[in-house]
């Protein structure tokens, strides 16, 4: 059986024997490919240090038919995930990786996936940006994984029956419903919350598909707003809450407000 090569992201590494290790990679030609890396933490090793989580690497893998765990012959490090002094890119990365897991099926390749979490990567790797910048960057993350997974939020008009929503006032945003919703379908909804406008138009801004992940922008001024929204509607859409999503920049001091509250996230 002949190994087949492709450029891969480690998303998970997992020691198995003393010096072996079972490995999650996130691969542009294969996508979702569980593997075993043998001796991968001998001193001398075909692995060239490639198998650090965030990694990105040239892999060489032998393909299981019978649904085991694939072979992982080789991984020639190509990029290596550095923080600088960014916590909050650290904390980027790890939600990437979380994401990743969780929004993708083993073995179901998506290139254009695959090229998102690759920008990310680079971006945030040995960010000296600030937390606005960085806060940006994660949302425009989430936002692509989310609308090349088929799971994106409606942001530009009804989520139920497409209607134009008004300019002013707050917009009622459905956990449940995929998004926005007007007032008439808001009726007898649950788990809706309030989005201000500005934090809506931040998301449609940060969710755009021409925008480049280095041309994101998130106020300030709003963006504890957009992280709590994106924090609920994530736990939502997975079903579970993401572990590295409480350490991302910008976390509101409460969840966002339901919709007709008084209350507002804070910024």
């Amino acid at each position: 059986m002949a190994a087949e090569k492709s450029r891969a992201i480690v998303i998970r590494a997992v020691p198995f024997g003393e010096t072996s290790s079972v490995v999650s990679l996130y691969c542009r030609e294969f996508g979702k490919v569980r593997a075993l890396a043998k001796g991968a933490w001998r001193p001398k090793s075909s692995f060239d240090g490639g198998l650090d989580l965030l990694s990105i690497c040239q892999v060489l893998l032998l393909r299981k038919s019978s649904g085991g765990l694939d072979l992982l012959t080789e991984a020639c490090l190509e990029h290596r995930f550095r923080v600088g002094t960014s916590l909050a890119a650290l904390a980027g990365g790890m939600h990437l990786a979380e994401l990743l897991e969780a929004l993708t099926a083993d073995a179901d390749p998506q290139p254009e996936l695959f090229d998102a979490a690759h920008a990310t990567l680079r971006s945030l790797s040995a960010s000296t940006a600030s937390d606005a910048v960085v806060a940006a960057r994660i949302v425009w993350m989430e936002l692509a994984f989310l609308r090349l997974s088929g799971l994106g939020p409606a942001v530009a008009a009804c989520g139920a029956c497409h209607a134009r929503l008004p300019a002013t006032g707050r917009i009622a945003f459905g956990m449940l419903d995929g998004g926005v919703l007007c007032s008439r379908c808001r009726a007898g909804r649950r788990t809706v919350i309030a989005v201000s406008q500005a934090a809506l138009a931040a998301l449609r801004a940060c969710g755009d598909p021409g925008l480049r992940i280095a041309d994101a922008v998130l106020d300030p001024a709003v963006a504890g707003e957009v992280r709590a929204v994106m924090n609920s509607y994530l736990a939502h859409t997975l079903e579970r809450p993401l572990s590295a999503a409480r350490w991302l920049p910008f976390q509101a001091a409460r969840r966002p407000a339901r919709a007709g509250s008084p209350h507002r996230p804070a910024s």
